[in-house]
């Protein structure tokens, strides 16, 4: 077996999928840690007195092989996993949450930035130095440096137990996700559906040897049936399978695990010092503490409530007039939302599909991009990947220059978990004068093209495209020195900015005019499309406000709060639900067991960095508007006071230099048309 670096002496440094086999990475990252522990002995071990170089700046660059190996380990994880790859997940991570304490609670370490952080005011440091030197102060203080031993053990133990446990919530969900199949083979029962969801069902039917029709939990199969199916009964079939994901009191339920990993997170923040897992979490965070958090989404929930309770009345109005339905339920939401807005707008999705073709929408952002950052997009077919669907790509600048690394992953597959991200496979830095560029991926999970279409996109999978290849430009403009501050390693409710603000793009004619073409007569999306899309922005927007509030306020009620009391999982969620419901509760359906964003993913108290993030890109996207969606002075504003510079500064200070100012809310509640709403 070759050295993690021969194998990763590629061109490019490319990450070398094809020369690692999943039994391969298990010793390759044990060999890693030991690599990135010796290289942490030599500081420790150094006689000279500690300096900013010979301990804060070594310690950034260690370990580079270590977090290369295991980004494209837990992508796989993620993206094309099996049973063996979850296995090794199992060994692999309790490794390295051993390792990361190893590290954390090394005391001559410590001792060595605790001496170099004294001296700060002496150091003579530039911006960039002062906030690694302080972050990575905090970092071991506040991850227990400090603790006495017998504690510091603890601690260990509740890390160990906390990386094992989020990783068998995820393995739960997907084995949930993928153990679901609506099979029907009634024409009656495909009543309502598009030709595309059809066909798509068909195929996977085929597939597997099967007659008619085949529905999965998979999104792009989950929703057009939940949006466009006219069969109730299957509707509410489909809803409940999807709600009550790990919810059956079987080896699959996580309800025991969500009890834990609230409880252990609680537990580490009280030896840590901290009241609650969220006070542990926010003294990071633009937020800053619980309160706030509390204050913004309740703020928010005060002028969204009215407007989605409007909402709710006018869709409940609908559907007694439609069908004669008395009492609107959660499987009837997507359903009446869809109808009503082909009513109103006259707008269907299934007639803005065909102006939305995958490699269009690619080809879109790509064009987006090379408009505001002088960004060139070539697909290339010598850069290894791990499934013959991943599409590779070299970025380079106007003058030729290697920008970036990207890869694409676009559709489903049972290995696959559902959802869409971004993920970097090597960071950028400069070290020894060199830049050295990013690698960045971006896993989607859309409409899979069939034998007599193509992928059509529905809008929602336009503004997700964008919304991931936001995340991927805040990670290939990156321009910083050290490794841990670059590209997204920033304030978690700062990190949403970049994605959130192009989804901006698809709803302005400037943009859509670029790539909207019909995919079989090449025709541009007619103006009237436009200015409905433009319209209908903000249908709903008080039902999609209180929804994604209601996430925030769970998330909150598991991580702010004393979690030890919460012995019914189900309850804590009504309880929690109470002020954001609209429909009828379903006692079968539980949010929190599948709710991967915050116990397996890293937005455990996060949640609300969705809203807190919208009122920045709509306060940023307003300047745009206002110069012009192309300006290149905007442009170059916000790539060289956001996009490049990570995490170098406060987000607040990077904010307000390129807006001027500070973010205010009301650009968001003017955008989601709820001022209106409510006056």
């Amino acid at each position: 077996m070759h050295s993690t670096k021969e194998l990763f002496n590629t061109p490019y440094g490319f990450a070398p999928f094809s020369k690692i086999n999943p039994g391969d990475y298990l010793p390759l990252i044990k060999n890693e840690i030991e690599n990135a522990k010796n290289e942490v002995d030599r500081i420790t071990s150094n006689t000279e007195a500690p300096t900013f170089e010979n301990t804060i700046a070594a310690m950034d660059y260690a370990g580079e092989f270590l977090d290369r190996i295991t980004s494209m380990f837990f992508n796989l994880n993620s993206a094309e996993t099996n049973e063996e790859i979850q296995k090794l997940a199992r060994e692999v991570s309790p490794l390295l949450a051993e390792f990361g304490n190893d590290i954390r609670l090394n005391k001559e370490l410590f001792k060595r930035i605790e001496t170099v952080y004294h001296q700060r005011e002496n150091l003579d440091l530039n911006t960039e130095q002062q906030t690694l030197l302080e972050k990575r102060y905090k970092s071991f203080a506040r991850n227990g440096a400090a603790l006495p031993e017998e504690k510091q053990k603890q601690l260990r133990d509740i890390d160990k137990q906390l990386s094992s446990l989020s990783l068998k919530f995820g393995e739960n969900v997907l084995a949930e996700t993928n153990k679901f199949e609506l099979h029907l083979t009634d024409e009656k029962d495909i009543s309502g559906l598009p030709e595309g969801a059809i066909e798509a069902a068909r195929n996977l039917a085929e597939s597997k040897d099967r007659e008619g029709w085949l529905f999965t939990l998979d999104y792009p199969s989950f929703l057009p049936f939940m949006t466009y199916a006219d069969n109730r009964e299957l509707r509410k079939k489909m809803l409940l399978a999807s709600g009550s994901k790990a919810f059956h009191g079987d080896d699959l339920d996580n309800r025991d695990i969500v009890l834990k990993i609230a409880r252990l997170r609680f537990e580490r923040a009280n030896l840590l010092g901290y009241k609650t897992h969220a006070h542990f979490v926010l003294e990071e965070r633009m937020a800053e503490t619980p309160q706030k958090v509390n204050d913004f989404l309740n703020e928010l929930l005060e002028k969204a409530k009215p407007a989605a309770q409007k909402e709710f009345e006018q869709l409940q109005e609908f559907a007694r007039e439609q069908d004669g339905i008395d009492q609107l339920q959660k499987w009837d939401g997507a359903y009446y939302t869809e109808k009503l807005k082909q009513k109103l707008f006259d707008l269907d999705d299934e007639k803005l599909k065909p102006y939305f073709k995958l490699e269009n929408v690619i080809n879109g952002a790509f064009t987006v991009a090379n408009r505001l950052y002088d960004l060139n997009f070539e697909e290339v077919h010598d850069i290894d990947k791990y499934h013959e669907e991943v599409k590779t790509y070299k970025v380079t600048d106007n003058e030729g220059k290697l920008v970036a690394l990207f890869y694409g992953d676009f559709f489903p597959r049972p290995g696959k978990r559902n959802g869409a991200w971004m993920t970097p496979y090597k960071s950028q830095y400069i070290k020894n004068g060199v830049n050295e560029r990013p690698h960045i991926s971006i896993v989607c999970n859309f409409t899979k093209p069939t034998k007599t279409r193509p992928s059509l996109l529905t809008f929602n999978e336009v503004t997700t495209l964008f919304h991931e290849f936001g995340h991927a430009l805040h990670g290939m403009l990156a321009n910083t020195t050290y490794p841990s501050l670059s590209g997204t390693s920033v304030y978690w409710d700062f990190v949403e900015l970049p994605s959130q603000v192009l989804e901006n793009w698809c709803y302005e004619k400037e943009a859509l005019q670029l790539f909207a073409k019909h995919y079989e007569t090449g025709e541009d999306l007619p103006m009237e499309f436009i200015q409905k899309i433009k319209d209908s922005s903000s249908f709903m927007e008080g039902i999609q406000t209180l929804r994604q509030l209601s996430f925030g306020l769970l998330d909150m009620s598991w991580h702010g709060v004393d979690p030890t009391s919460i012995t019914d999982v189900k309850e804590n969620e009504m309880k929690t639900f109470a002020v954001t419901s609209l429909y009828p509760e379903t006692p079968e359906t539980c949010m929190s067991t599948a709710f991967s964003h915050i116990f397996q993913g890293g937005y455990s108290s996060g949640y609300y960095s969705y809203k807190w993030a919208e009122v920045l890109d709509a306060d940023a996207f307003e300047l745009f508007k206002e110069k012009g969606i192309f300006n290149k002075e905007v442009a170059n504003k916000f790539k060289d006071n956001v996009l490049s510079k990570g995490g170098t500064e406060n987000p607040m200070i990077l904010y307000k230099r390129f807006r001027g100012q500070e973010p205010k809310p009301d650009a968001l509640l003017r955008r989601a048309g709820l001022l209106e709403k409510v006056s």
